[in-house]
């Protein structure tokens, strides 16, 4: 454990950081597996922007994002 009253706030920081970053990337797989599931537009859109806001805000790479889209695109057009 850290003794530096500065090193002690940025643990908790961190933890509070990682459990946010933890909780959104969670919400991204089930919006994504949602939108694969169903095939609707609207379903579609929201993992779509669930990413998007995800690598705007740096809980993921926006190349990750971009990859992540574009793969979901490819599927929803192979089933239409």
């Amino acid at each position: 454990m850290a003794n530096i009253k500065s090193q002690i706030k940025r643990n908790r920081q961190n933890e509070r950081n990682r459990e946010r970053n933890v909780a959104v990337r969670s919400g991204i797989k089930t919006a994504t597996k949602k939108a694969e599931d169903s095939g609707a537009d609207d379903d579609i859109r929201t993992a779509q922007s669930a990413l998007d806001s995800a690598a705007s805000k740096g809980r993921i790479h926006k190349k990750q994002a971009a990859r992540r889209t574009s793969r979901l695109m490819k599927r929803a057009a192979g089933r239409s």
